[in-house]
């Protein structure tokens, strides 16, 4: 299955959802994968979101969310109150990600994250060339406008999993749209990750 109209690293998440579960959706933006996924997959959803325009158009979507600050939010929820937790882009923004990805596996049964990946070598390139800081593959931002997005590779975040005694069930590294298999240079060539976390 393949979703239409989803980012790829938001496709390879949709696919890892089974059918009916309960979804939290962290940093949910406007509400299209849980949309899809109720769709779809006929899960229960919900979302938190701290944008007050993305939180409106996840209403306009029909998709339940509150708003407000993750690192404030995820303190409400009961544990093990949700199947799967999703943070997809938003790991990179967070202040405080030790106690984001603790919280999300205190309230889901599993975790799903992806971000990307700035280790990519034309991140790299552009970084050795220029002297300035790339934007995240795919994702047009510099690095001063707002929200401030610090850079993240996939070496960066198995060592934080490890250091945090986060275990990494699956992980799945995307060039562009296309999957690619986990090597020893997956760093350089995946512009995202997909990790599921226990």
């Amino acid at each position: 299955m393949s979703g239409a109209g989803l980012r790829a690293d938001l496709d390879v998440i949709a696919n890892l959802i089974e059918p009916g579960e309960k979804v939290l959706d962290l940093g949910c933006g406007d509400g299209s994968l849980l949309r899809y996924l109720i769709d779809t997959k006929r899960i229960v959803g919900r979302g938190v979101e701290i944008a007050e325009a993305k939180v409106l158009a996840c209403v306009r979507h029909g998709v339940t969310v509150r708003q407000g600050d993750l690192h404030e939010e995820l303190r409400d929820y009961l544990d093990g109150s949700f199947d799967t937790v999703i943070l997809s882009y938003t790991l990179p923004y967070l202040n405080d990600p030790a106690l984001i990805v603790t919280n999300m596996l205190r309230v889901g049964r599993r975790a799903l994250v992806s971000f990307p990946n700035w280790g990519h070598w034309r991140c790299r390139l552009t970084l050795l060339l220029t002297g300035r800081m790339p934007p995240a593959p795919g994702v047009p931002q510099a690095w001063d406008e707002p929200p401030r997005a610090r850079g993240l590779t996939i070496a960066d975040f198995t060592t934080f999993c490890a250091a945090h005694q986060v275990r990494i069930a699956t992980a799945t590294y995307l060039q562009g749209s296309q999957r690619i298999p986990d090597r020893f240079d997956t760093n350089l060539r995946a512009t995202w990750a997909v990790f599921e976390l226990r």
